[in-house]
């Protein structure tokens, strides 16, 4: 078998021809070229017979018995009648703006999934730059232009995600249907959010049907000013924790006002079988809410009024269950309960939002479940500011030759 056919099947990248190697220290030259003789514009991939200049380039590859391998290239810029301006050859084993082959870039954005950015580049012997440079490529290569991500949108989730101390957000738009990350843009604002209706377009924009967010005022804003034809639709966990820090918040009222030393004695242990669902309460804790129903009425009360807010949200039947909420409204006030008038008052602000989730039992679990895998993404860089190229990948949908830095707006 001759040395060229041999570097040719080590290499495993299809449509070449290997015509030469040489050997130089810590490093293999493998000469190359492509199986068409007519070169191809890496714009738009035809064909052009019109050859403006040629130059050597290299591209860095799969290393081979611990050297580096770089193949080498005569390559030709085209003056493409189509694309009406002169551009690089597309050649098959890299873009027309890396100098590293798609198969290297596979190989370290699959490293970078597992690893931080410094381990990825002191293993595979590149700099830190450049593998945030080919993520980013391999990203736009998985997940599109954002034109692309945004065909057939019709249900979305959005929600915020903290990616850097005092309080720096990172605002993230879910598809409810395919289950992935569509957008993400710094910020939390109504301003944020509007940027994503603005790229998406008004067309598009007034053809969603549902978006689900939490009770954030600025979300409610953008939504109802650029999708005026959705469904909006409030996040079950943000809206039943409401609730629940009610009930919290009136148990702590309960311990300072306590007189006596057995007052407070009473209301030690009773959080945890206050905020349970009463299916997993234990025979123990089944007795604590039996004592504190005799000890203490306000925080019993306040039990009560939390688990059956928690049953209207269980229930399918929206005018059913809009007819509760406002029976539950009504008794949340009548029990002079200060932080449950609060949130008395807040639901009924909100009900529209809420009955849409009985109607659709649509929640933000997604959207919370990608940001999960985000927050590990952000442990895993080295600095906090490393978070932030995050939002550029998605805000504004990176396609081949666009510029390779590009800076986030204030």
């Amino acid at each position: 078998m001759r040395a060229t056919t041999l570097l040719r099947r080590l290499l495993a990248v299809y449509n070449i021809y290997v015509t030469d190697q040489r050997f130089e220290p810590g490093r293999v030259i493998v000469s190359v070229r492509t199986r068409w003789d007519l070169p191809r514009c890496s714009g738009c991939s035809r064909q052009c017979r019109r050859v403006h200049d040629h130059r050597i380039r290299f591209w860095r590859h799969h290393d081979l018995a611990g050297s580096k391998v770089f193949l080498e290239y005569r390559m030709r810029r085209v003056k493409c009648r189509h694309c009406k301006k002169t551009m690089t050859e597309a050649v098959p084993w890299a873009a027309h703006d890396s100098g590293f082959t798609r198969d290297f870039e596979e190989r370290v954005a699959y490293f970078a999934q597992n690893s931080n950015q410094t381990f990825v580049g002191q293993t595979l012997r590149i700099s830190w730059r450049s593998v945030g440079r080919v993520v980013r490529s391999v990203v736009h290569r998985t997940i599109g232009s954002l034109r692309d991500r945004v065909k057939r949108l019709r249900n979305i989730g959005v929600d915020e995600i903290s990616y850097r101390k005092h309080h720096e957000y990172i605002t993230t738009v879910v598809d409810h249907d395919r289950g992935v990350v569509i957008w993400m843009g710094k910020g939390k604002s109504a301003e944020t959010l509007g940027k994503f209706f603005s790229a998406l377009g008004p067309g598009r924009a007034k053809r969603l049907e549902s978006v689900t967010i939490d009770m954030s005022g600025a979300y409610i804003k953008a939504v109802q000013e650029w999708a005026p034809n959705a469904r909006l639709i409030f996040d079950r966990f943000h809206v039943q924790r409401l609730v629940h820090d009610a009930l919290d918040a009136t148990r702590r009222d309960e311990v300072r006002a306590a007189a006596t030393k057995d007052d407070r004695a009473a209301l030690k242990g009773t959080r945890e079988p206050t905020q349970k669902n009463p299916w997993n309460l234990s025979d123990a804790e089944w007795q604590t809410l039996e004592e504190l129903r005799l000890a203490n009425s306000s925080l019993f009360t306040a039990y009560l009024l939390k688990e059956t807010f928690v049953d209207i949200l269980d229930r399918r039947q929206v005018n059913i269950a809009r007819n509760r909420i406002v029976k539950w409204i009504g008794d949340a006030r009548q029990s002079g309960l200060q932080h449950f008038i609060r949130v008395a008052k807040t639901i009924e602000t909100h009900l529209y939002g809420i009955l849409e989730y009985i109607r659709t039992r649509f929640t933000n679990a997604r959207t919370e479940g990608l940001n999960g895998k985000i927050r590990t993404i952000r442990v895993r860089l080295k600095t906090s500011h490393q978070a932030a190229p995050l939002c550029r990948w998605y805000r504004h949908g990176y396609r081949e030759g666009a510029p390779r830095e590009v800076r986030i707006a204030a």
